[in-house]
């Protein structure tokens, strides 16, 4: 009766195992940026988000088992001019009242090489998910203060159609293509 009594609970906690080999990174938006570009006419146009949120899990024996989630204030968008950025929150672009974030969430990541990553997912826009994948680089982690644990993910690059995403204003005007970038630090918790 003493040993089933003590094995259960060790293999529950062996079970538990995988789960605890993951560190946990809070996305930290200031020294964060996700921005885009996008053609009008001739000329390509540039903004950001101001505010996203997220974790990173990382497995550091085996990245396949990582994951990432993050969800972006569709209303943080800026252009650095205010009447293009109300135009962009309204119902022609992201319709922020009825749809006031942009989510990811991985299903995989991969290893392509030394310090490079393809993470694939699903990104929701105005309602509608799409899987995408993009390349990004480990940047690894580093240590600013005792107890402080910082890590980098930079250089992430997409292409999206925005009228996959439901986004169909100004045909001829802008670009049907969107470049989206990223560079994330996070926090380990």
């Amino acid at each position: 009766m003493r040993t089933r009594t003590f094995v259960v609970p060790a293999l529950v906690a062996f079970l538990a195992l995988p789960a605890l080999a993951q560190d946990t990174y809070k996305i930290d938006p200031v020294h964060s940026q996700i921005g885009f570009k996008i053609r009008h006419f001739v000329a390509k146009v540039s903004g950001r988000f101001t505010k996203a949120e997220g974790q990173i899990k990382v497995d550091p024996k085996d990245v396949s088992k990582s994951s990432v989630e993050v969800t972006i204030d569709a209303a943080s968008v800026n252009t650095d001019n205010e009447a293009r950025d109300k135009h962009l929150r309204s119902a022609d672009f992201f319709e922020i009242e009825k749809f006031p974030s942009i989510t990811f969430k991985s299903t995989s990541v991969k290893e392509v090489a030394k310090g490079k990553l393809e993470v694939t997912g699903n990104l929701t826009i105005k309602g509608v998910t799409r899987q995408v994948s993009f390349p990004i680089t480990n940047a690894g982690t580093q240590e600013p203060k005792p107890g402080k644990v910082v890590a980098g993910f930079i250089d992430g690059s997409l292409k999206i159609n925005r009228g996959d995403f439901n986004i169909k204003y100004g045909p001829g005007v802008l670009g049907e293509e969107v470049e989206i970038e990223l560079n994330v630090e996070a926090g380990k918790q």
